[in-house]
């Protein structure tokens, strides 16, 4: 199955986007902790260019805390800034504008050398849609300022939002790119949340997920459905699950598409534990 999803308000915003950025001093790069590379726009390199940039690795509460380290040292080895984030609970949100103040710091020594008085740093914030942009904007600013959803595309237009004196957000709609070139990105971007769920196809999504969870994750899968051993072929383990879970239709029979969704939705809400879906 391939999965793709690219509507028309991501290309406008792409557009404006790359519009804006001769106003930007900095590029926050937001990115899903569960999924660093998958989740990672290869369209923000070509609209932040040379820009100061800081990436944030979100929904780290969800994440593998062994692998969100080694994503850390990952993306510093690139030479970039990094800060791990739960903007749900708050957590890493004070060194967001610590870090942007720093990476801007070559710019506001320019204007004091000059005379002037530094303005606020303008920073653009960028990521796939259902990343968290709006609730960790909210975070920033201190109030409800976006619209905040469980699903994509919550976000469709270009806003400015003040955080305290020192900075101002130019909040975007969350951008995917035409076409994924690596089909297993699609999935790890269908399972987290980044695309439509009317889209997908759930058991095909399932499968890849457990087929990554039996390789990766073996004991919270064991310790999730009770299961003391997990088969090698896919369909026995779908139906170990049903079995454990009551998925039964009339003759005995899984109902595979139930498993599916009880599958699918364990992960997305962290029943099965903090995982990560790629390491670098």
């Amino acid at each position: 199955m391939t999965i793709q999803w690219y509507p028309g308000h991501m290309a406008k915003a792409r557009r404006e986007a790359t519009e804006k950025i001769k106003l930007i001093d900095v590029v926050i790069e937001l990115l899903d902790a569960r999924i660093p590379l998958s989740s990672r726009n290869p369209v923000i390199d070509e609209i932040a260019g040379e820009k100061p940039r800081l990436i944030i690795l979100n929904k780290s509460d969800l994440a593998d805390p062994a692998k969100t380290d080694q994503w850390i040292s990952y993306f510093e080895n690139e030479g970039h800034s990094v800060v791990v984030v739960d903007s749900q609970k708050g957590k890493g949100i004070k060194s967001i504008s610590e870090k942007v103040q720093l990476l801007a710091k070559p710019i506001t020594d320019k204007m004091i050398a000059k005379g002037m008085n530094p303005r606020a740093i303008r920073a653009l914030i960028l990521g796939i849609p259902n990343v968290g942009k709006s609730t960790l904007i909210n975070r920033l600013a201190n109030k409800k300022i976006a619209k905040i959803g469980d699903k994509p595309g919550v976000t469709k237009a270009q806003q400015w939002i003040k955080v305290g004196k020192e900075m101002e957000l130019l909040d975007t709609p969350g951008i995917l790119w035409p076409k994924f070139e690596d089909q297993a990105v699609g999935y790890r971007l269908a399972l987290t949340g980044a695309i439509k769920e009317e889209i997908f196809d759930f058991q095909d999504t399932t499968v890849f997920l457990l087929r990554y969870l039996s390789k990766e994750y073996p004991r919270k899968l064991e310790e999730r459905y009770g299961i003391t051993h997990i088969p090698e072929d896919i369909v026995d383990l779908f139906d170990v699950i049903g079995k454990k879970r009551g998925c039964l239709v009339s003759g005995g029979h899984i109902d595979y598409d139930r498993v599916s969704e009880i599958v699918f939705r364990d992960f997305r809400t962290g029943k099965l534990g903090t995982i990560t879906l790629e390491t670098p």
